[in-house]
This record gives C-alpha cells, sequence and structure tokens, in this order.
C-alpha cells in the first residue's frame, strides 16, 4: 500500500489520552491569549458588569475549544503523529504567550 492511501489506525486510547491532555493546555494556551491580548485585556478597568461577562465568557470558552480539538484528533493516522501535532502547537502558542507577556 502506498504512502497516500494508508489508513488511519485505531489506536483509540492513546489519541483520547493526547486530545484530553494536551488538547486541555492548547485550549488555556489559546484562550490566555485571548485574555491577556485581545480586546479590554486583562489590564483593562471594566465596569463591574463587563467584568463579570468577560471573566464569565473567558472562563466558558475553554470547553467548547477543548471539545472541538479532542473531536478533530482521531483523524490523525497515529497517535505519535497527534502527539507531536499537538505537542508543537502547545509549544507555539505558549511561546508567543511568554514571549508577548515578556513585553508589557
Amino acid at each position: 500500500m502506498s504512502q497516500a492511501h494508508q489508513k488511519i489506525q485505531p489506536q483509540w486510547w492513546g489519541k483520547t489520552a493526547v486530545g484530553v491532555f494536551l488538547g486541555l493546555a492548547l485550549s488555556y494556551g489559546i484562550v490566555a491569549l485571548i485574555v491577556w491580548f485581545g480586546p479590554d485585556s486583562i489590564n483593562t478597568n471594566l465596569s463591574d458588569q463587563r467584568l463579570l461577562w468577560k471573566t464569565q465568557f473567558n472562563m466558558w470558552i475553554v470547553t467548547p475549544i477543548w471539545m472541538l480539538i479532542v473531536s478533530f484528533i482521531y483523524m490523525f493516522k497515529t497517535t505519535r503523529q497527534a502527539f507531536i501535532y499537538l505537542l508543537s502547537a502547545n509549544l507555539i502558542i505558549y511561546t508567543i504567550f511568554f514571549g508577548l507577556r515578556s513585553m508589557l
């Protein structure tokens, strides 16, 4: 069988573990970028009502992002490939976050 026609390997447990742990870390990193550097960043003085809405939105948006990552994790051919891609995405997101944060 050629490289182009390899089937997706059904490594459910490994892919699920990668999606759960690295996916959660990635969703936290994405939300951290939005909170710190998005509109009305964390340092902005907001009214109590707007601050409450922003805090609640940031808290609850983690789960949909995380579940989206977990649901798409099964598109990778192997657990190793899923691990490498999600680890790389985490490294990129957190490097951007800590790089921008050090400039503040």
